[in-house]
């Protein structure tokens, strides 16, 4: 079986450099001020549908494709589908994705402006994961994980080595925890080129399954989740992601909503930067001016902007 490491994320990286944004890092003077320390913004926002999350699909996907799969199938709260969806148009594949009832419209809309077929089903990712995962067994297409698989942590991983090349005197980086796929994959690359640098995990206050597992030393699966952060309420972290994260991650913290909302318009209105709220996690962390990053050199991951006009105006104005 295929585990994550650096060469794995290495490879993705020198498959996926043709095809995907090389993300800028931005730096605010308003913004270090407000954290106490030299922040860098590393904008997936403006990556190829938005977010983060067409690395991991891409390079899943072209493996898929190299077993002459008919198509494939995921379940996502939509950025993850977003990018299934563009990754198997790109690979000449069929693709359907299944999202929950409550899933954002913008992001509905993108997966099917890339021709994936959309399937609605319950508001959990239990149930939607477990539905993609029986049209997989049903069709014959392939299922593709949305954090849980060794390719897509290595996808979301080449993150880490951009960051590396951009800002190699960086001190500490942030990171926003789902399923754990993302955080599993940067964790992975930096610590293995530089394990002084500090990685530390944000979630939201209602969605803290990270945090918690930390605390009890297992893995834990919350009964319900709540917050604004669509992309971050996964009810457990991945079987494979849980134990990197519980090895390389330095620190496990939270947020709230009302925090990620302002994060959110300090981003838009100073630094012209449109997150969706998972995107915004990271920042409203650093808002707090925590004594660990106080003074330091930090990369904040904003990690995807999918997000539509009456919505945001409702995060914004509650």
């Amino acid at each position: 079986m295929t585990s994550l490491d650096l060469a794995l994320i290495q490879d993705a990286y020198a498959k996926l450099r043709p095809v995907v944004h090389q993300t800028p890092l931005f730096s605010n003077r308003l913004l270090s001020q407000l954290t106490d320390c030299d922040l860098y913004l590393k904008a997936e926002n403006l990556q190829i549908t938005g977010s983060f999350k067409i690395r991991g699909a891409l390079n899943k996907v072209s493996a898929v494709a190299q077993t002459n799969a008919s198509g494939v199938v995921t379940g996502s709260s939509g950025n993850h589908g977003q990018a299934v969806a563009w990754a198997a148009r790109f690979m000449h594949l069929t693709a359907q994705i299944v999202v929950p009832t409550t899933a954002p419209a913008a992001k509905v809309e993108a997966a099917l402006s890339y021709g994936a077929q959309v399937e609605y089903c319950g508001t959990t990712s239990h149930e939607r994961l477990e539905r993609a995962q029986q049209i997989a067994k049903d069709t014959g297409m392939t299922f593709v994980p949305p954090y849980d698989d060794p390719l897509v942590m290595a996808g979301q991983g080449t993150i880490g080595l951009e960051i590396l090349e951009q800002r190699p005197d960086v001190q500490t980086v942030l990171i926003p925890i789902g399923g754990g796929g993302l955080i599993s994959g940067i964790a992975t690359a930096i610590k293995s080129l530089r394990p002084d640098i500090r990685v530390i995990g944000v979630e939201p206050l209602g969605a803290p399954k990270a945090y918690q597992s930390r605390q009890a030393h297992a893995r834990i699966t919350l009964p319900s989740t709540d917050t604004i952060a669509d992309g971050l309420k996964s009810l457990a972290l991945g079987t494979q992601t849980y134990p990197i994260i519980e090895r390389l991650v330095d620190d496990l913290v939270t947020v709230d909503d009302d925090e990620i909302r302002y994060a959110m318009g300090l981003l838009l209105t100073r630094q012209k930067l449109l997150t969706e709220p998972s995107g915004a996690a990271t920042t409203a962390y650093a808002l707090r001016r925590p004594a660990q990053i106080r003074g330091q050199k930090v990369v904040a991951l904003i990690s995807g902007g999918n997000i539509d006009v009456p919505t945001l105006c409702h995060q914004l104005n509650p």
